[in-house]
């Protein structure tokens, strides 16, 4: 059977994109991130807060990022819905389906902006949050991507409903 992607089917879950978060999503990372951040003053194109602050706390930053690898989460697009899993094993916390994220708010919390990173949280129809997607590097392309995935989704979904109707 002929599908438009390479691999996925309509009835078939199959996974677009996966997202670790940084450090951003953690707060001594942003602590971390607003202190870089904290003096403009460029030296030769480089901000002074960095040429103080980064190698001096480069120990935090990387023991950060190993216990995020470790016992943090990642985020799982798929063609039908978005997870959050743990990084390691199987384990599945939460789902939301793509058709019932409405909206898809961005939010840059202060000290993520250092790390190109935000957060972005899905809400249903009335508004409510249904996940929160915190401290994703490049978070409002994810955004679009998922914003892509749900029009597809849902233009799948009328698709199928038609073609259904008229057997």
């Amino acid at each position: 059977m002929a599908t438009a992607i390479i691999g996925v089917h309509a009835h078939d879950e199959s996974e677009i994109r996966s997202k670790y978060p940084s450090i951003a999503s953690t707060a001594l990372g942003r602590v971390l991130g607003s202190l870089y951040e904290s003096v403009p003053v460029r030296i030769w194109g480089i901000k002074l807060s960095n040429l103080l602050f980064v190698l001096p706390t480069a120990v935090i930053g990387v023991l950060l990022y190993v216990l995020n690898k470790i016992f943090g989460e990642r985020y799982v697009l798929t063609n039908w819905s978005v997870q959050r899993w743990a990084v390691i094993g199987q384990r599945q916390f939460q789902s939301v389906k793509l058709t019932d994220a409405v909206d898809i708010e961005y939010v840059q919390l202060p000290g993520q902006e250092y790390y190109h990173a935000g957060d972005l949280i899905l809400k249903n129809a009335k508004g409510d949050p249904l996940m929160r997607i915190c401290g994703v590097k490049d978070a409002d392309i994810f955004r679009q991507i998922i914003e892509k995935a749900r029009d597809a989704r849902v233009g799948t979904e009328l698709s199928l409903a038609a073609i259904e109707a008229r057997a």
